[in-house]
């Protein structure tokens, strides 16, 4: 069976109160959020990541095209000891009904995460092969095929962050990896900031005549790059009634983004623009002392506008997950923090 992507997450390895690491006790954060620094966590896990991308006309009104891949959801287990927490998910074979309809897609997806009680980050690598178009201009009849792509490759890498202003009544591992339970609701102002670089090629034109003259697009093309930096304020809240949660959180600012792309003429464009990036997540579940469960979902989406178009690009997550906590005992009280230097510690 093909991997389809490989999450390692490093999710509470900064920040962690694990005996040994020199945190003191916050008595003002006891009363909103419970840790658990004596116990690991198992848990099956079913997740969907995805690469999708758009052009559409900006004018209030205007048509749009949307590309999408055909992805598998996937299976897997995950495990939280020694303060890191790591899933390994396979790939469910897609149905040959679907694929016969929306294609075949290739995909490699790399997911790096790492969150705290004050911040986390975020580092992916996705390269998809095979999309399809999900809003086509003729309706696609019932057992029908969709305008298929298996020409088109994107290549997707960055890096992002989130930094939370008052982490003392506020959790944010507690609605996505469960190292923490937010015992009251609360909320806090954060910023997002993220690093993007993204690549789309093609055999021929991304777009046909059709679509072409429907967004009004002067130049077509069949390669495209652009890299994104961005700042945005955001707010994230969590809302507890008894063990059940709904977390949200959303940000939006400006980017600065550096695009390029050569139309079939073989000419080279190049422009640096302000246009704007969001970052959206939003989770609901269950948690106790010995049991979580949720389904969480993320989105990131930028955009470029240039001759006349406006080009989407959206990364997202969708997981669902339940595990269960149990208490460390002998050498899995170890932690990670045992192999890194001893920094922030007194000398004698």
């Amino acid at each position: 069976m093909r991997i389809l992507f490989l999450a390692v997450g490093l999710l509470g390895l900064l920040g962690s109160p694990h005996p040994g690491v020199g945190q003191r006790n916050d008595s003002i954060r006891a009363i909103y959020i419970k840790s658990y620094p004596d116990k690991f966590f198992l848990w099956p896990v079913i997740k969907q990541r995805s690469l999708a991308f758009r052009l559409e006309d900006p004018s209030p009104g205007g048509k749009n095209v949307e590309f999408k891949p055909n992805n598998a959801y996937g299976l897997g287990v995950g495990m939280y000891l020694f303060d890191l927490g790591v899933e390994l998910v396979f790939a469910i074979p897609v149905a040959e009904r679907k694929e016969a309809a929306y294609g075949k897609t290739r995909a490699t997806d790399l997911q790096l995460n790492i969150l705290s009680q004050r911040w986390g980050a975020d580092a992916v690598y996705q390269r998809y092969k095979g999309f399809y178009v999900s809003n086509p201009v003729t309706p696609v009849p019932v057992n029908g095929t969709f305008p298929l792509r298996p020409d088109i490759v994107t290549e997707n890498l960055g890096v992002s962050g989130v930094y939370v202003v008052n982490p003392n009544k506020f959790s944010l591992r507690s609605s996505f990896t469960f190292a923490d339970r937010q015992l009251k609701s609360h909320g806090a102002f954060l910023l997002s900031g993220t690093f993007n670089s993204f690549q789309i090629d093609a055999d021929s034109a991304i777009l046909d005549p059709t679509y072409t003259a429907l967004l009004g697009l002067t130049n077509t093309f069949k390669s495209f790059d652009y890299r994104t930096y961005s700042v945005a304020p955001g707010y994230a809240y969590n809302l507890v009634i008894k063990n059940f949660f709904v977390s949200a959180l959303f940000a939006l600012g400006p980017a600065v983004q550096e695009f390029h792309y050569r139309d079939l003429a073989g000419v080279d464009h190049a422009e640096t623009r302000i246009n704007s990036f969001v970052d959206g997540r939003l989770a609901v579940g269950y948690s106790n002392d010995r049991f979580f469960a949720g389904i969480t979902a993320a989105t990131q989406l930028r955009n470029v506008v240039f001759d006349n178009v406006r080009f989407g690009s959206t990364s997202s997550t969708f997981r669902i997950l339940f595990g269960w906590r149990f208490r460390e005992e002998g050498f899995l009280k170890r932690s990670v923090w045992d192999l890194l230097p001893p920094w922030g510690k007194e000398k004698d």
